[in-house]
């Protein structure tokens, strides 16, 4: 009876096999230019916010900082401006402009305005709808921008997600 109990218990130990092998897929992206193109390459994100009784603003710089006014409080590290890329040529001449200088985002609560929308060009510089001209120096004709702006937060505005779109033009010269 004891050999019959012990040969039951070696049933139950599994097997453990002598290698493992796991997989785990990835994506890989590229995105190929035609010369006198642009694109997106991240939006516009003011991070996390806390509102209060009253009302303030929180500002994304192009260089990536973030401040507040009234009663806005920062919460985390988030936030980061719009950046854009592209393909013209050496000292070409590119003037760039806004479909609108004020945008809203809408959300669960009143919708929140965004205006002061800023090129981290040298020196920075304001983008509206009247066109500002700038050169491509790079020799390859390639560039990137950042873009910030300045967000309306309201007195208590209710918690949640708000976005909103806002569209940059270039024209080649």
């Amino acid at each position: 009876m004891q050999r019959g109990l012990a040969a039951f218990a070696l049933c139950l130990v599994p097997a453990v096999p002598a290698l493992a092998q796991a997989n785990a897929p990835a994506q890989a992206e590229a995105i190929v230019l035609r010369p006198l193109s642009f694109f997106k390459v991240n939006d516009l994100d003011f991070g996390d916010i806390i509102p209060s009784a009253t009302a303030g603003t929180v500002t994304i710089e192009p260089d990536g900082s973030r401040s507040r006014t009234g009663g806005v409080t920062l919460a985390g590290n988030g936030g980061e401006p719009a950046r854009f890329a592209g393909l013209g040529s050496f000292n070409r001449q590119v003037n760039i402009s806004l479909g609108s200088n004020t945008i809203w985002l809408t959300g669960p609560g009143v919708r929140m305005r965004v205006h002061d929308f800023e090129i981290g060009s040298t020196p920075t510089a304001i983008l509206s709808t009247t066109p500002t001209r700038f050169r491509i120096t790079s020799p390859l004709g390639n560039y990137n921008f950042p873009v910030g702006g300045t967000l309306e937060v309201g007195a208590n505005q209710a918690p949640g997600d708000y976005s909103g779109t806002f569209t940059v033009t270039l024209n080649y010269l």
